[in-house]
């Protein structure tokens, strides 16, 4: 099942299943649709979906767009005033645990929230079952530690 803005293109996952391909979106919306998961170019063109509340990109970064970057931004929003007790929680998550990186970004109207991301280098081509598998880890994780986020004290009602 492709992702409607996808569906009009060649099949990227058609041919040998087991050869390396470059990186492109439409691999990616392929691998991702094959979950049945759908995601949507933004106005960047970059790819993203909707996991509970979570809004999560799948980022093609590096010169020739060989590095995937899954980035998770959790729902959850705290004020300014939160945003130490925010980088103490990111320090010990990413203390803990390999992925993802967590960080604090906070926009220009003072709310602050947790993102985390998971990168990987794909420079020599990636196979379809690989791809799975990281954007499985790059989701499931991502959404783990959203949840974890979901539950610190000091969330703004949203």
């Amino acid at each position: 099942m492709a992702s409607p803005a996808f569906a009009d293109r060649p099949d990227p996952l058609a041919g040998d299943p087991q050869a390396l391909r470059p990186l492109t979106a439409d691999l990616v919306a392929a691998v991702l649709g094959t979950r049945g998961y759908v995601v949507v170019a933004d106005g960047d063109g970059d790819l993203v979906g909707r996991w509970d509340d979570s809004l999560i990109w799948f980022l093609r970064q590096g010169g020739h767009g060989e590095l995937l970057q899954v980035r998770t931004l959790a729902a959850a929003t705290f004020g300014i005033e939160h945003v130490p007790a925010l980088y103490a929680f990111c320090n010990s998550w990413n203390h803990e645990r390999f992925w993802p990186k967590a960080f604090v970004h906070v926009d220009d109207d003072g709310r602050a929230q947790v993102c985390g991301e998971v990168i990987t280098d794909l420079e020599r081509g990636v196979t379809p079952h690989q791809l799975d598998r990281l954007l499985d880890r790059g989701i499931t994780e991502g959404c783990r530690l959203a949840a974890a986020v979901g539950q610190l004290p000091g969330r703004t009602p949203g």
